[in-house]
């Protein structure tokens, strides 16, 4: 008997937001504005689905993956993690002093709400990379326990952004 693995709420919360902005323009528009204080509101009805609303905690790292979500137009969750994605940003990858910068600014955070507001231009530089289809559940989850283990977070993005290009540069 196969046993089938039950999908966790950031895989269920991905899909469900896929589902959502490929089916209703009106709950696209507002979802990419959920990460913006002014207007977040709009997307609450969508997120009170999964998450406590009034938890910042909760509430940012969900609103910033479904707006970039919706501003990417995603059709699946990617299987790239951040850290690969800013390395594949730059032709020189992770010799990339600009991709460099990128990453220390994305280690240097101390809170979720900090990460949160340092990651929306790196979703608008990734989007203008055709190919690069970002692990969104993956990034959702780091970004959901970032201030109860920040270090385990930083680690996983600093480690997938210098172990992606070595082990390919040793395959050459």
């Amino acid at each position: 008997m196969s046993e089938t693995i039950k999908p966790n709420k950031s895989e269920q919360f991905v899909k469900f937001i896929i589902d959502l902005i490929q089916k209703n323009n009106g709950a696209a528009a507002a979802l990419k504005r959920a990460d913006n204080p002014a207007t977040e509101y709009q997307s609450w009805e969508y997120l009170a689905r999964f998450i406590d609303i009034e938890k910042d905690y909760e509430r940012l790292p969900y609103a910033t993956i479904a707006s970039a979500m919706a501003r990417a137009k995603a059709e699946h969750n990617g299987t790239v993690q951040i850290g690969e994605a800013i390395t594949r940003c730059y032709d020189n990858g992770k010799d990339s002093e600009q991709a460099k910068a990128k990453l220390r600014r994305l280690l240097a955070c101390d809170s979720v709400e900090e990460v949160c507001r340092v990651l929306r231009p790196l979703f608008s530089l990734i989007n203008s990379k055709a190919g690069i289809q970002l692990d969104y559940s993956s990034l959702l989850q780091d970004l959901y326990w970032f201030n109860a283990d920040s270090q385990r977070a930083k680690a996983k993005w600093a480690q997938n952004f210098y172990r992606h290009y070595s082990i390919n540069e040793a395959n050459v």
